[in-house]
């Protein structure tokens, strides 16, 4: 695999030169200092590019491009918005850089309720605890409308929880899950979250599958055309949340969206993480059966249970059988004759990166950690074939 790690450019404490020493070969990065449906120009990428290039690694691919949430609601601008997408496109194609992930989760991207969850070894985790969740939902959110998404007994159940929290322990949740997206400083507010929900009223998981299909018919034709691989990442969690609708959390969507838009440049962003924190998720027989259509690999891990929590595992190990996913992805690489970039997502946060301050799931060592065993992984299973 051509190894690699997530760099939020200039600003991240996590340096070029860190991620160099780690032995990747190239970084992931974007222009997070650009808004949301602001074309990226040539000298703007170029400039990006010289940077990394300079520190003796490349840029192969770019996550993420912004999809605008006109787009993923049909309103507005929207129509702007997918030309602005376009040019963009086309402009990175100029560049050089041959894949380009997005997502289309509404409003938010990631979402976890505990970024500094302790491990047996002392390290530090990201969670998602679903009562947690339901507990800022229904009573520090307030989201209207909320309780009709959960049972009897989980509003029960969250309303005990929420007792049994103290007044900092709240405050921390609040903060932990309206994190800004990657690559922002700042979280999100009450108010502009319970704004943004009021835009998607009306809009469901048909209405949001039916707008990226539109945007992919817009789109795809000119990543086509320019020689890009689009590469859409899963939702993360693989369901619901705040009542949005989550359209890309099964194997069932990945190929019903890959099979509406026919092309090798409609592809997927295959991550172990987010798809494996559903337990029907066959992630093993995705590769085989996805494998001409993925573009990029997430390889991380998660534990999960059977009440919708889970919490990042170590990479090696997890509920994910990362020996067997990595060993499907060689042998994908060799039918394809060519490696697949990947790299090691969420690592914990470890040793001296403890008292640093990084984006949550993004420190230097705990990712080192992961690349480290997957690189060992990678060569053994290559040694053994």
């Amino acid at each position: 695999m051509f190894q690699t790690m997530r760099w939020f450019g200039p600003e991240d404490p996590v340096s070029l030169a860190d991620i160099r020493q780690s032995g990747c070969a190239g970084v992931v990065t974007a222009l997070h200092h650009l808004a949301p449906g602001e074309i990226w120009t040539t000298t703007e990428i170029s400039k990006r590019k010289k940077i990394i290039e300079d520190s003796g690694m490349d840029w192969p691919v770019i996550e993420s491009l912004p999809v605008h949430e006109d787009i993923k609601r049909k309103n507005g601008s929207y129509k702007k918005y997918i030309d602005h997408y376009k040019q963009s496109l086309r402009n990175i194609s100029q560049c050089g850089i041959p894949v380009v992930v997005y997502n289309f989760m509404p409003i938010l991207d990631w979402i976890r309720t505990d970024i500094r969850f302790p491990m047996p070894d002392t390290s530090l985790a990201l969670r998602f605890e679903r009562l947690a969740f339901i507990s800022f939902d229904l009573f520090l959110l307030k989201r209207p409308g909320a309780e009709k998404d959960y049972t009897e007994k989980e509003r029960l159940a969250s309303g005990i929880f929420l007792k049994s929290m103290t007044k900092e322990a709240r405050e921390l949740l609040y903060r932990n899950v309206l994190l800004g997206l990657p690559g922002t400083k700042e979280p999100f507010t009450e108010k502009q979250i319970l704004e943004a929900l009021k835009t998607y009223e009306g809009i469901g998981p048909n209405e949001l599958q039916q707008n990226l299909m539109e945007f992919l018919q817009n789109v795809v034709p000119v990543a086509e055309e320019v020689g890009i691989k689009l590469a859409i990442h899963p939702d993360d969690p693989p369901n619901p949340v705040l009542g949005l609708p989550r359209i890309v959390s099964t194997e069932k969507n990945i190929m019903e969206l890959l099979n509406k838009v026919p092309s090798p440049a409609n592809g997927l962003c295959f991550c172990t993480g987010s798809l494996g924190a559903r337990a029907d998720n066959d992630l093993v027989g995705m590769i085989q059966r996805l494998g001409d259509r993925i573009h990029f690999l997430h390889l991380r891990n998660t534990r999960r249970d059977g009440e919708g929590n889970f919490y990042e595992a170590d990479h090696l190990d997890g509920d994910t059988d990362m020996y067997a996913v990595v060993k499907e992805i060689i042998l994908l690489m060799r039918r394809k004759g060519k490696a697949i970039p990947m790299r090691p997502d969420h690592g914990h946060q470890m040793l001296d990166d403890t008292n640093k301050s990084t984006y949550p799931g993004y420190s230097a060592i705990g990712r080192l950690r992961g690349l480290a065993e997957l690189r060992g992984l990678e060569l053994g299973i290559n040694r053994s074939l």
